[in-house]
């Protein structure tokens, strides 16, 4: 119950951040930071497949109605959920618990860093493809996916710290 009210805060608080303050965020007009994958990567390592793919299909779902970007953010969070649930047993020693949680103080911040680095990236690589939907401009494409991934990163990596000093 615990661990669902715990969910259930992050995906509102996610969700109103990204919505109110990061949507109009643009740095140097390329950048802008997509935070709410932050909620597809902290999934507990023994969270069922379907569990986290609806978690992340609503939370993208609810993103897109809010910033009018139809299907964008539904379709590529839920794609990031289940790669989570595969990627995740590489950055993990193979006789932890099964109940392990997915934070820099389980994984290490090396581990937890590249985890979450390389789902950031696919993200925001996926994303910015799908919003552009041609390769016309493609160094703005990655300019723009590599950028928010970085700038993405370092806003989840800044949280993770705060969260690692309870």
């Amino acid at each position: 119950m615990a661990r669902l009210v715990n969910r259930l805060v992050m995906f509102v608080v996610l969700l109103v951040v990204q919505v109110l303050v990061l949507n109009h965020v643009w740095l140097l007009n390329v950048a802008t930071p997509l935070l709410y994958v932050y909620f597809a990567i902290t999934f507990p390592r023994n969270t069922e497949k379907g569990e986290v793919l609806g978690w992340c299909f609503f939370l993208g779902l609810l993103i897109d109605i809010f910033s009018n970007t139809p299907g964008l953010a539904a379709g590529t969070l839920t794609l990031i959920g289940m790669t989570q649930t595969y990627l995740v047993e590489f950055f993990i020693p193979r006789d932890s618990a099964e109940n392990l949680e997915v934070s820099a103080a389980t994984l290490g911040w090396g581990k937890f860093s590249m985890l979450s680095g390389i789902l950031t990236l696919i993200y925001c690589l996926l994303f910015f493809i799908l919003e552009a939907f041609n390769f016309f401009d493609w160094q703005l494409w990655i300019l723009r996916a590599v950028c928010s991934a970085i700038l993405t990163l370092l806003l989840m990596l800044a949280i993770e710290s705060v969260r690692s000093r309870k």
